[in-house]
């Protein structure tokens, strides 16, 4: 069988646009340069899935807004994003130190890829509101989306405190780590995020991509399918299991995975989604940051 292309859900946690099914599955066929930048773009940050940790594009969908980072509900196509980025960056530029306007204006900006400008809303609104936590979370998550972890982790760092640790940011916290290869420290992590939310899948995904990471896919699969098999669990924990058992070369029972309970177009896209990225296993070894295996920094 030639595998040649692979899918959209894959990501391991900001999907804020996704292109019809029709749309990823010609792309997939032709290899193009904007599905290798959606895939990227979407899976560079991984399981959030509801929020990686504790946010996606921002925060965490359906989390409490008294959550650190999170949104009380999010947009899921990109027209509903760029109102949303309209609407908050109105209410920004009339109060440009409001806090939780700033994080939900950066959320926006997020979502649509102006991942920059999201930083700076939030640096900016960060030096009026030095011990806003909420804040902190999500100029932390902003800095990982651009590559500059270190620094993400010295804010995330003040986002909680040890006697009042927050699951979302832990876990924002490993993805961190392992995109810069401290893949240990990560797990840890994730661990004392579990004891705070135990059997979390949002957590338990990232956990999964970590050991892939660490080249242990057989302790990820069985991460992964505890993850999928939470109730609550998002689509993209199904696709992160289809991912790492295609990687063992169970290529048949990876595909059916990947098509769940999908309907025929949609399945089709994971598909070739998913053959796509097992095609593409080389140039991650070389390009970390476009690995769908990294683990999600939310939203």
């Amino acid at each position: 069988m030639a595998w040649a292309g692979v899918n959209t859900l894959l990501g391991l946690t900001l999907y804020c646009s996704v292109p019809g099914p029709a749309a990823l599955v010609a792309a997939a066929k032709q290899g193009s340069c904007s599905m290798r930048r959606f895939s990227a773009r979407l899976l560079a940050s991984v399981a959030l899935m509801a929020a990686l940790t504790a946010g996606g594009c921002s925060t965490m969908p359906g989390a409490s807004p008294d959550s650190t980072g999170s949104i009380a509900s999010a947009p899921h196509t990109e027209a509903d994003w760029r109102r949303e980025m309209a609407v908050w960056g109105q209410r920004y530029r009339s109060n440009p130190r409001d806090a939780d306007v700033a994080i939900r204006f950066a959320q926006a900006l997020r979502a649509v890829g102006q991942r920059s400008q999201a930083a700076a809303v939030l640096e900016q609104v960060a030096i009026h509101n030095p011990k806003n936590r909420a804040l902190l979370g999500a100029y932390g998550r902003a800095l990982a989306d651009n590559g500059n972890f270190k620094q993400a982790l010295d804010v995330l760092a003040r986002a909680h405190t040890p006697d009042q640790p927050d699951w979302r940011i832990l876990s924002v916290q490993g993805a961190v780590l392992d995109q810069m290869s401290r893949h240990q420290e990560a797990q840890q992590h994730y661990a004392s995020a579990l004891r705070l939310m135990p059997e979390e899948p949002s957590v338990l995904s990232n956990l999964g991509l970590s050991y892939a990471l660490s080249k242990d896919l057989p302790k990820a699969e069985v991460t992964l399918r505890r993850a999928a098999a939470q109730p609550g669990a998002e689509p993209k924990v199904r696709q992160n299991l289809a991912l790492v058992v295609g990687l063992q070369g169970r290529f048949q029972e990876a595909e059916t995975i990947a098509r769940g309970e999908l309907s025929s177009d949609e399945a089709a896209a994971n598909v070739a989604y998913l053959r796509q990225m097992l095609a593409q296993q080389n140039a991650w070894k070389k390009n970390r940051r476009g690995s769908p295996l990294t683990p999600s920094t939310g939203t």
